[in-house]
């Protein structure tokens, strides 16, 4: 039998097996890729509630700080630190912005309670920073 009659007899399922492996996988890739973004999208939402958490705890060490615990401190660091082992997860440029938080606290979060709030408007310049980061990223998933 000649190649052509061999071809032409068992088209239909070579059409089949191309169909049935292009199917499989786009259906890889698809799921892949929501998997992906349901990662990104709850990590996401997972760093704007405890950058949420961080502007909380910005505004009573600024402004309630006679009557504020050292243990806000300590939860300002937890918090922060937390929004930073989350941004590991997520795309360029959120690792950075939350490194970039990161050293804003540990620099300016003593200075809050101050009058003259240098400190708070770097801590929340950077947290809103952050938050647009994250909330234009969300925006950018498919």
């Amino acid at each position: 039998m000649k190649f052509g009659e061999q071809l032409q007899r068992n088209l239909v399922a070579l059409i089949s097996v191309f169909i049935a492996v292009s199917a499989l996988s786009y259906n890889t890739w698809r799921n892949e890729k929501s998997e992906y973004n349901r990662n990104q999208r709850w990590a996401s939402f997972e760093v704007l509630m405890h950058l949420s958490d961080l502007r909380e705890t910005t505004f009573h060490l600024q402004w309630d700080a006679a009557t504020v615990e050292d243990s806000a401190f300590r939860t300002g660091w937890v918090t922060v630190l937390t929004i930073k082992d989350l941004s590991q997860v997520l795309e360029a440029p959120l690792p950075a912005a939350a490194e970039s938080l990161r050293s804003t606290w540990n620099d300016h979060s003593e200075g809050l309670g101050n009058p003259n709030q240098a400190s708070r408007k770097a801590i929340l310049g950077e947290i809103d920073d952050m938050r647009d980061i994250t909330l234009k990223m969300l925006q950018e998933l498919d």
